[in-house]
Parts: structure tokens; C-alpha cells; sequence
């Protein structure tokens, strides 16, 4: 009886409403981030909100389709090597593009802009992972690395490729995915001691003596932005310019924000208004308050998605949306780390409010991925209630 609940019943609504909130405002602050732009170069100003639309028309159709599935093909590993693989590919026919800013990662679509594989890489190598760690609970246990060093190893190809454009933040997100799913996959926790260690010692080195060690591997343009970080005054019209002017948005808002399409930094002063500074548009529009409640409503989201992992009994569900909410908090802290001088700027999107199809696409997916995890949890749950109901007669 239960097996023919139409699977919408388990429709999780804290997920999904955000979402739908989350990308009518993104779609507003792309409108508002672009059309000045578009209008100074005598182009319709509603270009790149229209293009905004079509990708999310397009990831609603993708979060249906990925909601329909069952949780056993996602869990099936030739469906998860053949991603994989096509991701792969596509990593590496962006090197027959043009490079955008010095760096090569985006494919020319005509009429639609580029696309960036190295986004949809971020969903795949969680993907990936959870199925591989899934399945080897028992060896993840007590042969740690030696049990999954192929999938380390397939999971890192790819992400050398990225090192090749380059593009280092997209792969220090990826790196540091891996890292979270493989210390979320039932390891010893000294594991966790270790990795916390390291990790603060490679920050304070990366803060502090990247401009001494890292010249000899890292290029010009890395450096330059680890150089003005903390102080880019010291360069305000060279490499300083952009975090300066990031800060001037930020100020102008203040609490209640300059109101909708009235910023000043977009206008020319921000070249990247619309994707890496989009939330300091928001501020400096909406305001300071209106920007918390943003922040608020995408923490619940990632809260909801996090509990469905961390109350799961099933390791594909649990490392699955554990990975999830992590590519989601790790996207924030950069992105809000680059625009406040906490961390270096390194070109990663805002969540939902960033213009950008492959973005939106990739974490519209991710959105999918957890409210199919959350229907099958809700399912389980119920079967298991009324099984007991039944034991009980």
C-alpha cells in the first residue's frame, strides 16, 4: 500500500522554498547588477536576466527529472563513472576555447554565452564519492586510505586539469570537498585532529608566507591578490581597485540600502558587480538587514539539508547531503571572505544570486539531490512506522 504514495507527498517544502525564494531574488539582482551595463552599450537590459530565467526554467526541469529518479540508480556506480567521465571530457574541451581573463574552463555556447564545467565537477566529485564510500563502510573503517585510493586518485584527475587553466578556487573548493566527505565518511577521528592541524598551519603559511614560498609555483595574478588582501589600499588603482570599491558598496548600503537599482559601484566602478561582487550589490541596494535575511533564509536551507544527512541511517543519504551542505557553506565563506578582505578574492559565485547558468544549474542539482534523499528518508521512515503498527497486532 504504502509503495503507491505518489512520491510528491514527501516533498520537502523547507528545501524547496527557499530555493524558489532564493532565485526569484537572484533573478531580480541579476537584472539589476546588468541592465546599466547593457543600456551604456545600447543592448536590451534585460539580456542577462532573460538568459538567468532560461537556466533555471532549465534546472527546475533538472530537479524534477533528478526528484522522479529513484535513490538506487543514483546510487548505481556505472551512472556515477559516466558523469564522471563526461565531465571529464568537457574539462578538457574547454582548452579548445578562447581563455576568458588569461584562464581557459569556459565553453562558448552560440546564443546561450559560455558554460563552465569545472561548476558541474563540484557535484559530480560528491556524487562520486558518496557512492564509492557508501559502498566500502566496512574498509573506510579500518583501511582508510589504502581501501579508497583509486577513487582518490579519479577524484584528483580532474582536478589537476583545473590546475592547468587555471583555476585555483574552483579547486581549493574541490579539495576541500573531498576532505569533508572523506572525514564525514565514519573514519577515526584522529583523522580529524590531524586534517584540523594541517589546516591551520597551511592558512597561517598561505596568509603569511605565500608571497615568499609561493613565487615559485603560484602565478602573478594568485600572488597579486594574496598581496592587497589585507591591505588594498596600498594598491587602490592597480590590483587593490576592485576589493576597494567591493568595500565602498558595502559602506553605502548601510542598514536599509540605497533601494532597488540605485547602486553606485555597478556603474563602472565594479567589473564583476554582477557575479564575484554580487552580494556587496545587494548590500549596498537592499541593505544590511534585507542581506541578513538572504543569508538567513539560504542557512536554512543548508540546516535542513545538513539534519536530513546527519539523521540518515543510510551512508549514500548521509555523506551525500553532508557533501551538499558543505559545497554550499564553502561557496558562501569565499565568496563572502573575498568581498570583506577576510580571505583573498578568488572569483567564486554567490549562491543563487550570482549571474551565471553552469552556478545555478550546479547547485539547482544539488537542490534536487537532497529532496530526493529527503523523500526517501520520509519514505523509509513512514514503512518503518507502519511495520511496527503491524508487529504490534
Amino acid at each position: 500500500m504504502p509503495e503507491k504514495i505518489k512520491k510528491r507527498r514527501f516533498l520537502d517544502w523547507g528545501i524547496l522554498i527557499p530555493y524558489l525564494i532564493l532565485n526569484v531574488i537572484g533573478l531580480m539582482m541579476v537584472y539589476s547588477t546588468t541592465s546599466y551595463v547593457l543600456l551604456e552599450n545600447g543592448q536590451n537590459p534585460g539580456r542577462q536576466a532573460l538568459f538567468q530565467l532560461t537556466f533555471w526554467l532549465i534546472s527546475l526541469f533538472l530537479i524534477a527529472f533528478i526528484y522522479k529518479l529513484k535513490t538506487n540508480v543514483l546510487k548505481n556506480k556505472k551512472t556515477v563513472a559516466v558523469a564522471l567521465l563526461s565531465v571529464i571530457v568537457l574539462l578538457l574541451v574547454a582548452f579548445v576555447f578562447s581563455p576568458v581573463n588569461g584562464a581557459y574552463g569556459w565553453i562558448q555556447i552560440p546564443g546561450m554565452g559560455t558554460i563552465q564545467p569545472a561548476e558541474f565537477l563540484k557535484i559530480v566529485i560528491i556524487w562520486f564519492l558518496a557512492t564509492i564510500l557508501a559502498q566500502q563502510q566496512s574498509q573506510v573503517q579500518h583501511h582508510f586510505l589504502y581501501s579508497i585510493r583509486g577513487s582518490l586518485i579519479a577524484a584528483f584527475i580532474p582536478t589537476l586539469i583545473l590546475m592547468f587553466y587555471p583555476d585555483f578556487g574552483n579547486a581549493a573548493i574541490i579539495v576541500l570537498l573531498i576532505i569533508v566527505m572523506l572525514l564525514a565518511s565514519g573514519v577515526n577521528y584522529v583523522y580529524t585532529l590531524y586534517t584540523g592541524l594541517i589546516g591551520i598551519f597551511g592558512s597561517i603559511l598561505a596568509i603569511f608566507g605565500v608571497n615568499t614560498i609561493g613565487k615559485y609555483f603560484l602565478p602573478d595574478y594568485v600572488l597579486s591578490r594574496f598581496a592587497v588582501f589585507r591591505n588594498p589600499f596600498i594598491d587602490e588603482y592597480g590590483d587593490g581597485y576592485q576589493m576597494i570599491h567591493g568595500y565602498y558598496a558595502l559602506f553605502n548600503g548601510g542598514l536599509f540600502g540605497r533601494g532597488l537599482g540605485n547602486s553606485i559601484q555597478k556603474k563602472g566602478f565594479l567589473q564583476f558587480a554582477h557575479t564575484d561582487y554580487a552580494f556587496a550589490i545587494v548590500v549596498e541596494e537592499l541593505g544590511l538587514i534585507i542581506a541578513i535575511l538572504i543569508l538567513g533564509i539560504l542557512f536554512y536551507m543548508i540546516a535542513r539539508i545538513l539534519l536530513i544527512g546527519i539523521r540518515s541511517k543510510d551512508p549514500f543519504n548521509s555523506i551525500m547531503c553532508i557533501g551538499i551542505g558543505a559545497l554550499f557553506l564553502i561557496s558562501i565563506f569565499i565568496n563572502l571572505g573575498g568581498i570583506t578582505g577576510v580571505i583573498p578574492l578568488s572569483g567564486i559565485t554567490f549562491p543563487f544570486i550570482s549571474q551565471g547558468g553552469s552556478s545555478l544549474i550546479m547547485f539547482s542539482v544539488c537542490v534536487g539531490f537532497a529532496l530526493n534523499i529527503s523523500a526517501d528518508e520520509k519514505k523509509k521512515a513512514m514503512l518503518n512506522e507502519i511495520e511496527q503498527k503491524e508487529a504490534e497486532k
